[in-house]
């Protein structure tokens, strides 16, 4: 489906993750640097931003790291999801991550 060009939305995917007991921080912090590479790997990405946890409600079940990816449409996600460069990542996140939620939503129109 094609997108109207006067569609202000935008589609989010949402990727948490709960890394492994024993996952060392330097190799958390190279899955901190291939995530945020992966923009400007992928022309698809129109957005990007992550960050860790700071709520101080307690109920993160786990989940320590959140990265936000942002995509004009579907049809970007779509090409995404299969891009070598987000497939070598997540060879390399793989072994290191207990528990992965992703989210996908529509922003609402401007």
């Amino acid at each position: 489906m094609q997108r109207d060009p006067g569609d202000a939305r935008r589609l989010r995917h949402v990727v948490l993750f709960a890394f492994k007991p024993g996952t060392s921080p330097a190799d958390v912090a190279r899955i901190e640097q291939a995530f945020a590479a992966l923009p400007a790997q992928i022309d698809a990405i129109v957005d990007f931003e992550w960050g860790t946890d700071v709520s101080v409600e307690g109920k993160a079940q786990g989940f320590t790291h959140c990265f936000l990816v942002t995509f004009r449409d579907a049809a970007g996600r779509d090409a995404y999801l299969p891009h070598p460069a987000h497939a070598a990542f997540g060879q390399l996140v793989r072994p290191h991550v207990e528990k992965v939620l992703v989210f996908d939503y529509w922003t609402p129109a401007a």
